[in-house]
């Protein structure tokens, strides 16, 4: 038994793909089976071996392993290999095109020579008719075939598709039959030599062994088509079983356009016509804004959105890597988009999954991607990591994502920050995210201009300037700088000039020393910071002038 997931290598893997992968590698586990991957790169328009890098990592980091594919190796992660291999689909031209010979040699599939001009005018004609357009076949005699091959003229491979009716059986959506006639014949090699995705997929799964196709129902009206090619070629049928799409709460397509439409959104808010320093070329930026069918490359899309303060909709698996949810948290929440495991329960890792997954609890409707319960399992995760465990896995998702805290903090200042953020944090990323002012210069420090800012600062005496200048000499004059003494320290001052209100002292250190309201513990942040940090902080804090901001 084998089941594959066949990604077409065009940018990073969207969750949707991610999903379909998982179930293939849990239904394979579960049938004692193997899992194979496969890269479908043969429009060569949108592939790149960087992307298909990129899928290796990502199917990686969620712990779908494939028995047999491109050979990877990550850490303590190995696998791949396979006696099918190659495993990239434009390595396998020689394979497709002995098979195509031999259906042209047999009669069941033919040259044509139709120019994109023909084909156009056809597609006129259906339109003033009012019917779907179906390709007319044309037939030439071999001596013009022969001349037009001999002056080199453009050509496809087109099947030769029998007028009988084709009855798809699928294994979640039931029995579908395609009337005669519904299916033109359609291309199997393209103009550049390339076979098409419909052909390749097809001879794939035959030689690599497929018995099983989990695929996204979007497929479900090529099945006809392989299943002609199938016949044509004498192969044998796996089965099929085509998952529901995930959709936006609101019932849209989970698309990368997603973020595209939500910086464009920021941008007319803002009113922009120049890009942020550092973000993106002025002329990329002009040519964006100046026409929607243009996206920006990721890297450009997350500065710009970095610059412009707007988090974009995570889509692809990477985004939630970035964003900091936890790899077993996307894989349980992933599964429940479209099977239930019974006795709602809605809590289980990969293990459980590959021990229960069937064919029979996959569900038929259309999946709805709810963002705020992915988040809540993250929360409890989060929680329920070990403090140690929590600490490693944020180092290693600041060494990926927020190397600027790796440089500038000592191991002891940054276990310091994570224990500080553990019981507070939604996600990996939230304690760099948050916590900008420990890699932040102490001259180029900015403070908020909010309302409970200057609540914090202003007032009557004493406020919260005056309780700085206070708490000040009593911080400069520590011999020890740890919490301990921080905390000794900032407490006996309250008691004396505060009314032992600690929070009348701390809310204006706070903002002193980080520009805003948000931080760990005030004992901890100044901790952090360290003496010299704090003390220079505090001074500029005091000369900002409160009253004017």
């Amino acid at each position: 038994m084998k089941t594959r997931f066949a990604p077409s290598p065009s940018g990073h893997l969207h969750v949707g793909g991610a999903r379909t992968a998982l179930f293939n590698f849990a239904f394979a586990r579960r049938m004692g089976g193997r899992f194979i991957l496969r890269i479908e790169d043969t429009d060569q328009k949108r592939s790149s071996d960087a992307a298909s890098l990129g899928f290796l990592k990502d199917l990686a980091w969620l712990g779908i392993l494939w028995d047999e594919g491109p050979e990877f190796a990550e850490g303590a992660i190995a696998c791949g290999g396979g006696d099918a291999a190659p495993y990239f689909q434009s390595q396998r031209r020689e394979t497709y095109d002995a098979l195509l010979d031999r259906l042209l040699a047999e009669g069941k599939a033919y040259r044509a020579f139709d120019t994109p001009e023909e084909l156009e005018a056809q597609r006129r004609r259906a339109a003033e008719e009012k019917r779907a357009f179906r390709y007319q076949r044309t037939t030439i005699d071999p001596a013009t075939e022969a001349r037009l091959l001999a002056e080199g003229r453009p050509h496809v491979l087109r099947l030769v598709v029998p007028q009988e009716p084709v009855t798809i059986v699928d294994a979640v959506l039931g029995e579908a039959t395609i009337p005669a006639g519904e299916i033109d014949d359609f291309v199997l090699r393209k103009a550049d030599g390339f076979p098409t995705y419909h052909f390749a997929v097809v001879v794939d799964d035959e030689l690599m062994g497929v018995t099983h196709v989990l695929r996204a129902q979007e497929h479900f009206n090529n099945t006809a088509r392989h299943m002609l090619i199938q016949d044509a070629l004498g192969f044998r049928r796996p089965t099929y079983a085509h998952l529901s799409i995930i959709f936006n709460p609101d019932g849209s397509k989970m698309s990368k356009r997603d973020k595209d439409r939500t910086l464009r959104a920021r941008v007319r808010d803002l009113g922009l016509d120049a890009p942020p320093p550092a973000t993106v070329g002025a002329a990329r930026f002009a040519a964006w804004l100046a026409d929607a069918n243009i996206q920006l490359e990721l890297e450009e899309a997350t500065r710009l959105a970095a610059a412009l303060d707007v988090s974009l909709p995570e889509i692809n698996v990477d985004d939630f890597r970035r964003s900091g949810y936890l790899p077993e948290v996307l894989v349980n929440f992933l599964a429940l988009n479209g099977w239930s495991p019974g006795n709602d329960l809605e809590k289980f890792d990969l293990a459980f999954l590959c021990e229960h997954f069937s064919l029979e609890r996959v569900l038929r409707t259309p999946a709805k991607f709810d963002r705020a319960k992915l988040l809540a399992f993250n929360i409890d995760a989060i929680n329920a990591l070990p403090r140690g465990e929590f600490v490693e896995r944020a180092r290693l998702h600041g060494t990926a994502f927020h190397p600027e805290f790796m440089e500038r903090l000592t191991p002891a200042q940054f276990e310091l920050l994570m224990n500080a953020s553990h019981g507070r944090s939604r996600t990996l990323d939230e304690p760099f995210r948050g916590n900008r002012w420990l890699v932040t210069d102490d001259d180029a420090l900015r403070w908020e201009s909010s309302k409970p800012v200057r609540k914090a600062m202003t007032g009557a005496s004493p406020n919260g300037v005056d309780h700085l200048r206070g708490v000040r000499p009593v911080l400069e004059a520590l011999e020890t700088w740890d919490v301990p003494a921080i905390e000794t320290a900032v407490t006996g001052y309250a008691k004396d000039h505060a009314g032992e209100q600690v929070g009348k002292v701390a809310q204006p250190l706070r903002i002193a020393v980080t520009g805003g309201t948000v931080s760990p513990p005030i004992h901890d942040t100044l901790a952090l910071l360290g003496k010299t940090a704090v003390l220079r902080r505090i001074a500029r804090a005091l000369d900002h002038g409160w009253e004017q901001s």
